[in-house]
């Protein structure tokens, strides 16, 4: 008989994951929904294959959401976070089997008891960071605990950033996932983690300046900043007891130093709107953020204000970006700073269709063992073909689309909310990744502790 998997959503993340349906079409009987709210924005040849039917969704309908999740066998949802409730609470009442990418929710969390009821598996954060992290995280760490080792340090780093190839622009960076994301990151509260058993807490306002460094052989060196509450996966993780946990974002070297210039101005802010936004030019929009002067210029007022030098590398990083430009014109109505630094890097750091894209991730691990302190560096790097088959749609598409064919298939069957933190999980994923180039490298390392400085090889 044959088995319908229902993708909604089918943005940037998403090549990979249909690729990966369509291949396997016809050894595992399937047929593939995928709605979107733009499917005129799906390539032409899923629309032309036999296994697809693509439609317009909109997660809003209630009647069109109802019937599509209950036509299918499973829900892939791809959609905004913010919309998986909807999805979510549709196939509770379906008794569908639902997979995302996305952190769990609180309003997901809720759920777990009458998914658990219904024998339906919510897989959660199965795609990148969350997912791949989690998963080869957890394979490392049960295999140290197999091994009668006690964990004392766990360092987790992730990057979505330009290929060495690409990288044209003095930020060393391009976008590759969602720019609104990018714009916010940090933001809704301070950055919490725990090192060498002492809590710390970065306010937003200062995260950016609280980096970390690495260097990953061939690809040189990275820092890394605090990400969101590292500290909320210490129950997840076994780690209670760690000394140190610590999660966080990898950017090239002093890409941090230079995106806090815009969070000082407040460029960043997205919790008002600037109401005569249309029509206003990036120079006019830089001096909103800029004390008055009668005499000074706008570019003269920012480097006063962000006490930098004419010939420092952060004043040619604003210059590249066109920040002083009296005739480009801003093209949004009623807009947050936020929405138009978005606009105005878009401008800029749009990848071109031969560009190519670079997922790297770096894990540190801690332990004891027999007595003695050791130390595991991982790190994987993973590049992108051009710009529909990223590496970042590479990362977050192939586990999602696995664990969505191992729930089908009943080789995942525990039911309930959930991260896929168990072996059951995590094992059958990682094999199949490495079948698309996706692994780690491993190597035993001297034990450093915390170190700021760490070097992955």
């Amino acid at each position: 008989m044959l088995r319908k998997i229902l993708v909604v959503g089918a943005g940037k993340s998403t090549s990979y994951l249909l690729d990966y349906f369509i291949e396997h079409a016809e050894k595992e009987n399937i047929h593939l929904a995928i709605g979107d709210i733009n499917p005129d924005g799906v390539p032409k040849y899923l629309h032309d294959h036999p296994a697809c039917t693509i439609f317009r969704f909109d997660v809003l309908d209630d009647d069109q959401r109802k019937k599509s999740i209950h036509d299918s066998d499973i829900v892939v949802s791809m959609l905004p976070a913010h919309f998986h409730i909807l999805v979510a609470k549709e196939c509770i009442a379906s008794g569908k089997h639902l997979v995302t990418a996305s952190y769990v929710s609180e309003e997901i969390k809720a759920l777990h008891a009458k998914a658990k009821e219904k024998g339906l598996v919510f897989m959660n954060e199965v795609g990148l960071d969350p997912g791949i992290d989690h998963m080869s995280a957890m394979q490392i760490i049960d295999r140290i605990r197999s091994q009668g080792g006690k964990m004392l340090l766990f360092e987790s780093f992730t990057g979505g950033l330009v290929a060495p190839e690409s990288d044209t622009n003095l930020w060393n960076y391009k976008f590759t996932w969602n720019p609104r994301n990018v714009v916010l990151a940090g933001q809704g509260g301070a950055a919490k983690f725990i090192q060498e058993g002492t809590y710390k807490y970065i306010p937003y306002h200062k995260l950016f300046r609280r980096t970390e460094f690495f260097t990953i052989e061939g690809y040189g060196k990275f820092e890394g900043y605090a990400n969101r509450d590292s500290l909320d996966y210490r129950k997840a993780y076994g780690l209670e007891d760690a000394l140190t946990l610590y999660r966080g974002t990898m950017r090239r070297v002093g890409f941090s130093k230079a995106w806090n210039m815009f969070v000082q101005l407040g460029m960043t802010d997205d919790s008002y709107t600037i109401e005569n936004s249309e029509g206003m030019s990036y120079r006019e929009f830089v001096n909103l953020f800029l004390p008055y002067s009668p005499t000074d210029s706008v570019e003269l007022k920012l480097r006063y204000y962000l006490k930098i030098d004419q010939d420092d590398i952060m004043w040619e990083k604003l210059l590249e970006l066109n920040l002083f430009d009296a005739k480009k014109i801003i093209s949004l109505k009623n807009a947050t700073p936020a929405q138009i630094l978005q606009k105005i890097l878009e401008d800029s750091w749009t990848l071109e269709d031969t560009d190519k894209d670079m997922i790297v991730m770096y894990h540190k691990f801690g332990y004891e063992l027999l007595g003695k302190k050791r130390q595991i560096d991982a790190n994987m790097v993973v590049l992108g073909e051009n710009r529909l088959h990223t590496a970042m749609a590479k990362t977050v598409g192939l586990p999602v689309a696995i664990a969505t064919l191992l729930i089908l298939n009943k080789k995942i069957k525990e039911p309930g909310v959930q991260i896929p933190i168990d072996k059951l999980v995590y094992q059958p994923i990682l094999t199949e990744l490495k079948n698309y180039g996706i692994h780690f490298k491993e190597n035993e390392v001297p034990y450093l502790g915390y170190n700021p400085n760490s070097v992955a090889s």
